[in-house]
């Protein structure tokens, strides 16, 4: 088939770059309602600033976005609180998985940056804000469907309740925190927004539409609505670009050059600034939690492209 626009060449290109690796990787088996996607599956999507779009793959197929949504509630927290959220979660790096605790007693109850999960307790908590968790993942999704333009995104419940029923790492992170006194609402309530949040359903062409404010400075190109001021566009791109594949964010600029969010349900959303959001999704993940496949595709696109920040 013939490419209808360079930018669908560039995917089919980079698709066909990865193909021999689809498949590898294993899947967040921890998770029961993740650990029987097919590993198999490719979805790559982007859509530029000047509101061009293209996709390959299984780009239409929802998945579970897992830490992905971080990149959202982060924007969100901004919006509502503003650098007040930066006395309550760090700047910097981890340098340890995604899940970990060690980090927590010897900096009382500060994670180090938004993006792992206790610092995303910590950003969900804001959010929360002494409101019933229902209304809190209403808003969430919400934002969601008016950032993709689409309202065809939904929290599986499944995923929700897969999350809740082996959520016990998360809870002794968000009781760690509560005890000295980092959450404000109940521990309960925000673990229900965490999970739910986590399993927001949504496909690549949603996603790489959702992030292209990230793109454009805070601005949605192509409405002209400011979703968030330009100061924090920059702070979060930074965030993804140093946090963003937790201990495996240096490799991930290394190879990419661009911020990125990952998510263990195989998930990738990258930003090239001024130029285009990008969304990729193989379940696969490798020893960090971070979509093997995804990567790849991602490194090959910087390639192809000259997108790399650096």
């Amino acid at each position: 088939m013939t490419p209808s626009s360079p930018h669908e060449e560039l995917l089919q290109n980079v698709q066909q770059d990865i193909r021999a690796h689809l498949g590898t990787g294993r899947v967040a088996d921890y998770i029961p309602a993740l650990a029987r996607v097919d590993p198999h599956q490719f979805g790559l999507a982007l859509h530029t600033c000047a509101g061009e779009r293209a996709s390959v793959g299984d780009c239409a197929q929802g998945f579970s976005i897992q830490s992905v949504s971080k990149v959202f509630t982060l924007t969100l927290a901004l919006g509502r609180v503003g650098d007040a959220l930066w006395h309550r979660v760090g700047r910097e790096p981890s340098g340890s998985p995604f899940n970990s605790i060690v980090q927590l007693e010897r900096e009382h109850g500060i994670p180090r940056n938004p993006f792992i999960n206790a610092g995303a307790l910590v950003v969900t908590d804001a959010i929360l804000a002494g409101r019933p968790p229902q209304v809190a993942v209403a808003e969430i999704l919400a934002y969601l469907r008016e950032l993709a333009d689409d309202t065809d995104i939904t929290v599986d419940r499944e995923v929700a309740q897969s999350e809740a029923d082996t959520g016990f790492r998360n809870a002794s992170l968000a009781n760690f925190i509560r005890a000295f006194g980092n959450l404000k609402n109940p521990v309960g309530e925000v673990l229900e927004t965490y999970f739910n949040q986590c399993a927001l359903r949504m496909n690549c062409v949603q996603l790489a539409r959702a992030g292209l404010f990230l793109a454009h400075g805070g601005v949605d190109p192509l409405t002209g609505h400011r979703v968030v001021d330009a100061q924090a566009t920059r702070r979060i791109n930074a965030l993804m670009m140093t946090c963003g594949h937790y201990d495996a964010s240096g490799d991930f600029a290394f190879r990419v050059g661009l911020p990125g969010k990952s998510g263990v349900g195989g998930g990738i959303l990258a930003i090239a600034p001024r130029k285009a959001s990008i969304a990729v999704w193989a379940p696969g993940l490798n020893e960090a939690g971070n979509s093997l496949v995804g990567a790849l595709a991602l490194e090959s696109l910087s390639r192809r492209t000259g997108w790399s920040v650096f």
